[in-house]
């Protein structure tokens, strides 16, 4: 393999055209995060809601067990 005298500026041209890519490949990553983290988002509201609903009705049998009980 012969080699080849490269210039500072072509290195740097091949370094930034290098870097460009790598940008343009977060920017995608970036993109794909923002719709994982929307999901994530829906998920967590449904669940949140799902269990405040188990949680307040568990309070009610609770309180109806303890009035057939006698607790205070």
């Amino acid at each position: 393999m012969a080699k080849k005298n490269i210039t500072t500026d072509q290195l740097a041209s091949m370094v930034k055209r290098g870097f460009d890519g790598v940008d343009k490949s977060f920017k995608e990553v970036h993109k794909r995060f923002d719709g994982v983290e929307k999901r994530f988002d829906r998920i967590e509201n449904v669940l949140i809601k799902q269990h405040s609903e188990e949680i307040e009705y568990l309070k009610r049998r609770v309180s109806k067990l303890e009035e057939a009980l006698a607790i205070e």
